[in-house]
C-alpha cells in the first residue's frame, strides 16, 4: 500500500512511502466525503466497516527500518493513549451538548439522569476498536501481553465562558486526531503485509474523525480563520510554558506524548520522517479547508443555532 518495500529502507525511501500514503489515504476528495457524511450520521449511525484482516500472519518481519523494540515502545504508548475512549467522548459532550446537541450525541452517546451512558455515540463506537486492535499486534509482535498504564482523559472542566471552553476543546480534540492520524500514517511506512493493513483500518478511522471535527469546528465558529486557529493555538502554548505539567495544556500534552511514544527511542532520521507526515497531511488539510465555505457548511448542517 506503501509502494516499494526494501528489509531496511532509508530515510528517502521512507519519505517516497509516506508521500504515497498520503496520497492514497489523505486526498481533498477523501476529506471531503467524510465531512458530507456526518449529516447522515447523525440521523442514521453506523460504525464503518473495517476491511478483512488476516491476523494470524502478523509476525516481527513485517516491521523493518525501525528497531522492533522501539515500534512496540510505541505501540505500548498507543495504547495508554487510546484506552481512555469513553472518558474522552463524555468529556466532548459536555462541551458540546448546550449548544450542539447532535454532535454531542454522536461523540459521546446517550446518558442518563445520572450521567451514565446508556447508548455509546458513534465516535466511541469506531475508536473502542483500536485499543484490542492494537493489543493484539503488540502480542504478535512481543509474544507477551502489554503492560500498559493508561493516562486519565482531562473530565470536563467548564471556565464560565461555555463558547470558549467548546472552542479551545475542540481544537485540542483535532490537534490529537490529526496527531494520531500522522502517526498511524508514519507507522504503515515502517512496515508491510497484514501489520501494515491493521495500521490502515486505524489510520482510515482518525482521518475520518479528524476531518468530521474540523469541518463541524468551522461552521461552529464561522468566524474564526486558519491565522486565528493558529493563533489560538500558539497562546495556548506560549500562556501555559510555565506551566507545563498543567494538564490540558498543548505544552503538557506534548510532553506527555513525547513520553508515551518513547521518543527518547527514535533515532534522528525517524524523527524527521515524522515531522514529514505532519508536513504531507497538513499540505492537504490547507487544500481542503479552502472549500468549507460559510455557504456550503450552511447547506451541509443548516443555519448556525448560535448565529441565528
Amino acid at each position: 500500500m506503501a509502494g516499494p518495500w526494501q528489509v531496511c529502507p532509508n530515510p528517502g525511501l521512507a519519505k517516497q512511502r509516506i508521500a504515497a500514503l498520503t496520497q492514497r489515504y489523505v486526498t481533498v476528495e477523501c476529506l471531503g466525503d467524510r465531512l458530507a457524511d456526518l449529516p447522515h450520521q447523525f440521523h442514521h449511525p453506523q460504525p464503518r466497516r473495517w476491511n478483512p484482516v488476516n491476523w494470524a500472519d502478523i509476525s516481527p518481519e513485517q516491521v523493518s527500518g525501525i528497531s522492533l523494540d522501539t515500534f512496540c515502545a510505541i505501540l505500548l504508548g498507543t495504547i495508554n493513549t487510546e484506552a481512555p475512549i469513553r472518558g474522552y467522548t463524555q468529556a466532548s459532550r459536555q462541551y458540546l451538548e448546550q449548544f450542539y446537541p447532535q454532535m454531542a450525541q454522536f461523540v459521546g452517546g446517550i446518558v442518563d439522569r445520572d450521567g451514565q451512558v446508556v447508548a455509546p455515540g458513534l465516535w466511541e463506537r469506531e475508536e473502542k476498536r483500536h485499543t484490542p486492535a492494537l493489543i493484539t499486534l503488540y502480542k504478535k509482535l512481543t509474544g507477551k501481553a502489554p503492560d500498559p498504564v493508561p493516562h486519565s482523559a482531562r473530565p470536563y472542566t467548564p471556565s464560565g465562558n461555555p463558547r470558549a471552553d467548546l472552542y479551545r476543546h475542540g481544537l485540542h480534540r483535532i490537534a490529537t486526531e490529526y496527531g494520531a492520524a500522522c502517526l498511524y500514517l508514519w507507522m504503515m511506512a515502517y512496515t508491510t503485509g497484514p501489520l501494515q493493513a491493521v495500521l490502515g483500518e486505524l489510520l482510515i478511522d482518525e482521518i475520518n474523525h479528524m476531518t468530521k471535527f474540523w469541518g463541524f469546528g468551522r461552521w461552529a465558529y464561522p468566524e474564526t480563520s486558519l491565522g486565528m486557529i493558529v493563533g489560538t493555538l500558539f497562546q495556548a502554548m506560549v500562556q501555559k510554558w510555565r506551566q507545563p505539567n498543567l494538564q490540558g495544556s498543548l505544552i503538557h500534552t506534548l510532553r506527555r506524548m513525547t513520553t508515551e511514544l518513547a521518543w527518547e527511542q527514535w533515532n534522528f532520521s525517524h524523527r524527521l520522517t515524522l515531522l514529514y507526515t505532519f508536513d504531507q497531511v497538513m499540505r492537504v488539510l490547507w487544500r481542503w479547508e479552502r472549500s468549507l465555505t460559510p455557504a456550503y457548511l450552511t447547506a451541509l448542517f443548516g443555519p448556525n443555532p448560535t448565529h441565528a
